[in-house]
């Protein structure tokens, strides 16, 4: 369970960055030359609903792994800037904080 939720949360950090992507060329559609809406009226909900998703399972995660409050409030602070869920997610993942050790594993040295 514990690992399946880490996934999600990994999962929501980066499809949370990729819609808040999606989102600001819709807004640069929607505000540029062409000035239409239709981007943004796609990409808004779906940003939204990865917003909430992320935002809960940084809850479920923080609870799981046992987070500070500091940490927690940072990864939550993180879902606002555009693309910071991510380098939050590796900034945890650096730091032990997913339960998964990111570094790759060392070669034995040879003996004799």
């Amino acid at each position: 369970m514990r690992e399946k939720v880490t996934r999600l949360f990994v999962v929501a950090a980066i499809a949370e960055a990729c819609s808040w992507l999606a989102l600001l060329v819709g807004m640069l559609v929607k505000y540029g030359p062409p000035e239409n809406e239709l981007g943004v009226k796609i990409f808004g909900p779906i940003h939204g609903g990865l917003f909430v998703a992320y935002v809960l399972l940084v809850l479920a995660v923080a609870r799981l792994h046992r987070w500070s409050l500091p940490a927690t409030a940072v990864a939550l602070v993180s879902a606002v800037p555009p693309f910071a869920t991510v380098v939050f997610e590796r900034w945890a993942r650096r730091r032990g904080m997913l339960g998964v050790d990111s570094r790759p594993a060392r070669e034995p040295a040879p003996v004799g």
